[in-house]
């Protein structure tokens, strides 16, 4: 083979009968795939994705966030863990901001999640977030599938905290659980009114030690503040909790609490409503991706960009008469 020759397509029949065996190394090369930037590649996991889709649906999605230093990846460590004994099959699908050119950090996320990525029960994969909106991966949804048709009963999504990635999470998973630190107080000013209406549980981590008055204490301002916003939903009431991931005290709590909002939202047929939603969203946003490679990637259109962004940031041309003539370009 030559050396600028390009990666054959693999073989979609050898990956999906992979994926059905639950065989990690395959699981790991379909999501490499979904992610692959290359033309050839996206047609052939569209392909993928779309012959899986019969197997996917059945899992409990989670979306976990919190700001840096509240203790997500030890959560999610000793959260796996304890369903993985409990005989559940866990996949973590982590968001890894600072990978866009590297594909994702796999040694940082085993020494984030030591257990987990040592467990034959549970799957864990970083995803860069390729400067796409909130830094969530703008193939975390595929990726889910593919561990959904693989046959884990559970897929965690962790987002990194920061810009609007918690809406695209949230907007992902069944269940959106937020992290929070001791001692609400200057938190409790800062943190973000949306994060907390589209939370469906606040869990305060680090509760040990000194820390347990202070937690106690914030988990009372919180729940305080919850009750002044609307619900993200009438049948559901976030509720408030405190939990130490370093010790697993409450650990169990959360997941009781995230089988029981499952219950209640599947009897009151809101489970399935916001998964339709979803899916309507996702090909919206898919579509708009799809309109911005096309941007970045057509020559002609690309040479008329600068001329255009110049002539609007200059008062010469309206940004409407703008989206005009890039629209006409396009086609659309």
């Amino acid at each position: 083979m030559s050396l600028g020759r390009r990666p054959a397509i693999p073989d979609l029949a050898h990956l999906a009968r992979g994926i059905r065996a639950r065989e990690r190394a395959v699981i790991a090369r379909a999501i490499t795939l979904i992610e692959s930037r290359r033309s050839d590649h996206q047609k052939a996991a569209r392909r993928l994705v779309q012959e899986l889709l019969p197997l996917t649906g059945k899992a409990i999605r989670v979306g976990i966030t919190g700001a840096p230093g509240v203790g997500k990846s030890t959560t999610i460590d000793a959260l796996g863990s304890f369903l993985t004994d409990k005989g559940y099959k866990v996949a973590v699908l982590a968001v890894d901001p600072s990978s866009a050119r590297s594909g994702g950090s796999i040694l940082a996320d085993k020494t984030r999640m030591p257990r987990l990525a040592s467990d034959a029960n549970a799957f864990v994969r970083p995803s860069p977030s390729s400067g796409t909106l909130g830094g969530v991966a703008a193939k975390t949804r595929e990726s889910m599938l593919i561990c959904e048709a693989a046959g884990y009963d559970v897929v965690m999504v962790e987002t990194i905290g920061t810009g609007q990635s918690e809406t695209m999470v949230a907007d992902m998973t069944d269940f959106f659980l937020v992290l929070m630190l001791p001692g609400a107080g200057d938190e409790l000013q800062g943190l973000k009114k949306g994060v907390i209406e589209i939370a469906d549980m606040l869990a305060i981590n680090k509760t040990d030690g000194d820390n347990v008055k202070r937690a106690k204490a914030a988990a009372a301002e919180y729940r305080a503040a919850l009750h002044i916003l609307n619900p993200r939903s009438l049948n559901w009431s976030p509720p408030v909790v405190t939990y130490s991931a370093l010790t697993e005290v409450g650990i169990a709590q959360l997941w009781d609490v995230i089988l029981d909002h499952r219950e209640r939202m599947s009897k009151a047929g809101e489970l399935d409503t916001r998964r339709r939603e979803q899916q309507v969203k996702w090909m919206w946003a898919m579509l708009e991706d799809r309109v911005r490679e096309r941007l970045k990637s057509d020559p002609a259109l690309r040479a008329k960009l600068p001329r255009i962004e110049g002539a609007v940031a200059a008062g010469r041309m309206s940004p409407a008469t703008a989206v005009d003539e890039i629209a006409a370009a396009l086609g659309v």
